[in-house]
């Protein structure tokens, strides 16, 4: 009885790092479809697809560092904030990320103390 619990189990962990690797090849397409599409200023195309991939890959730090870029570039401040909160959470020592994150507060501390928040 043992014996074919372990044969499902092995089976199971064997067929689920291919699909994460799946997963995570569909969530790059999307990026990078993204990223072609927000260079030619199509910014809600560019976060529909970035929203897709870090649906596919909700591990994909880059993804959601491109949403929140994009969300802050449309004035979606609060959804930049959470995004680029997900992305350090997810890849903490990523000097992108990092720079990303910290300009967006810098600029966001300075404009509010400018209007009085």
């Amino acid at each position: 009885m043992i014996r074919p619990l372990v044969v499902v189990i092995l089976l199971s962990t064997l067929t689920a790092a291919p699909a994460y690797a799946d997963a995570r090849g569909d969530a790059r397409k999307q990026v990078e479809f993204g990223i072609a599409v927000a260079q030619r200023g199509l910014w809600r195309e560019a976060i529909f697809r970035w929203q897709l991939a870090t649906e596919l890959d909700p591990t994909y730090a880059q993804a959601f560092n491109n949403l929140a870029i994009a969300y802050e570039q449309q004035g979606d401040l609060a959804k930049a904030r959470e995004a680029y909160e997900k992305a350090l959470r997810l890849d903490p020592n990523n000097p992108l990320i990092k720079q990303n994150h910290d300009l967006f507060k810098e600029i966001n501390d300075r404009t509010g103390r400018t209007d009085g928040r």
